[in-house]
């Protein structure tokens, strides 16, 4: 339990923002748009949900800590939301009861928002060593 109050006195944009993909990911239905005649719309989606909250994660990483632990960033900044993005994915297929489904596009989107949120946030940390 300590770890959930130290994980969200750090992080807390981070935290705020991986549960509201957790809320997201389980909500039964959503209204239609206009941008669901875009084409691959759910897939842009997934690559900025993801990109954006885990971009959050990295600058916030990096205002905390002055040099960064490559191997520790590598676990929770990028394989640990490719792990969180593939459990939820099964949670979709295999226990909504029809109402959302999992996709092995969906995870491919999310993976890519990932890695270019590890892109984005090296180069800010390259950026603000400068």
């Amino acid at each position: 339990m300590h770890f959930l109050f130290h994980l969200l006195r750090k992080y807390p944009f981070s935290v705020f923002c991986i549960a509201l993909i957790w809320i997201l990911s389980f909500v039964p239905f959503f209204p239609e748009t206009p941008l669901d005649n875009v084409e691959f719309i759910d897939k842009w989606v997934h690559i900025i949900m993801y990109g954006g909250t885990f971009t959050v994660l990295w600058i916030e990483y990096i205002r905390k800590h002055q040099s960064p632990d490559y191997e520790k960033l590598f676990f929770w900044a990028w394989l640990m939301p490719v792990a969180m993005s593939g459990i939820i994915e099964l949670l979709q297929e295999y226990c909504t009861g029809g109402t959302r489904s999992g996709e092995w596009l969906d995870l491919a989107a999310n993976s890519t928002g990932i890695t270019l949120a590890a892109v984005i946030g090296l180069l800010i940390y390259a950026l603000a060593r400068r």
